[in-house]
């Protein structure tokens, strides 16, 4: 049992016939129940997809990790749904990090802080029934000018809102999957 797993995708450059090229190295990373980070798994592939993770997944189970508590992820379409047929029990934490990027991507420079302190209001919020709240109060600021920010917020919710669950500690080390980037302090 892994208590927390962070499933996520690295870009390395690496030397391939005379040119650096990028490659995606694809990394399951473990939060054991004594607090200690283990590498569980590399693995080299041209594109990320459920169907992808699906199978590390299915190789991570066939070698023995019997189960995960909460497994932190990025947004990607299929991935919760691949890690609940695999362990069913498992809460998903989308990434906080990643949701707030994809969210400003459209955002002009001028509303840029504005736009991320409405954001931070909704993932700092104390309880799930304050972050609501927040994402209505954003929603009234910014969806005639953003309609596509409270939306995406609220369709991926139910993955969103799993660090409520959990106290302050805990939800530090499971919003965002930047243990992956860090990988060197493994």
């Amino acid at each position: 049992l892994y208590p927390i797993v962070y499933l996520d995708c690295i870009v390395v450059k690496v030397r391939h016939g005379g040119s650096v090229i990028n490659k995606a190295v694809f990394l399951a990373l473990g939060i054991n129940t004594d607090g200690q980070k283990e590498l569980l798994g590399m693995w080299l592939a041209e594109n990320e997809g459920a169907k992808f993770w699906l199978g590390v997944l299915t190789e991570l189970k066939n070698r023995g990790l019997q189960d995960i508590l909460i497994a932190c992820v990025d947004g990607l379409k299929g991935f919760p749904e691949a890690i609940n047929s695999v362990y069913p029990q498992t809460h998903i934490q989308l990434c906080i990090i990643h949701m707030v990027r994809n969210s400003l991507k459209f955002v002009s420079w001028k509303d840029y802080k504005a736009v991320t302190s409405g954001l931070k209001a909704v993932y700092q919020a104390p309880t799930e029934e304050a972050a609501l709240m927040a994402l209505d109060k954003f929603a009234g600021v910014w969806d005639e000018k953003y309609p596509q920010i409270s939306k995406s917020w609220r369709t991926h919710w139910e993955n969103l809102n799993t660090f409520f669950g959990y106290p302050p500690d805990i939800r530090k080390a499971i919003y965002t999957t930047n243990a992956i980037e860090s990988l060197n302090s493994v």
